[in-house]
């Protein structure tokens, strides 16, 4: 088995697209003709949308809707990379909500947190060296 998924039920999936473009500069991978569905290019594991609609029907309503006016869910995704503190201004740049600034962890590695606009928590570290 191998984890290949992430999917976050969102208000819109081609907003939400545009915005992880934008602030993360991840590209669309895939976008369904009715809009419901969407991927980005994230490498290995596939960083996916689709809309409450699409959970309605997939869950029956059996889940918590993201939502950018209440507390996050206590799950982020990561993203890694060179440069955080760049990473970090170009997300806030973009509309995402500053949770955190960039501070370095005992361990080494530079962390910061932002909110996007669906009401994700993210992520911004450098690599970790091992």
């Amino acid at each position: 088995m191998k984890f290949a998924y992430t999917i976050v039920y969102v208000r819109s999936v081609s907003d939400t697209l545009n915005f992880y473009r934008q602030a993360f500069g991840f590209e669309t991978r895939y976008l369904h003709e009715s809009g419901e569905y969407g991927e980005l290019e994230t490498g290995d594991t596939v960083l996916a949308f689709a809309s409450h609609a699409m959970g309605e029907t997939n869950l029956g309503g059996h889940y918590q809707k993201a939502d950018p006016d209440v507390v996050p869910f206590g799950v982020e995704l990561a993203f890694v990379t060179e440069d955080v503190a760049a990473a970090y201004t170009k997300a806030v740049s973009a509309g995402a909500v500053p949770i955190k600034e960039p501070a370095q962890k005992p361990w080494g590695q530079i962390v910061a947190y932002v909110r996007s606009k669906e009401g994700s928590l993210i992520e911004l570290c450098s690599p970790i060296n091992s």
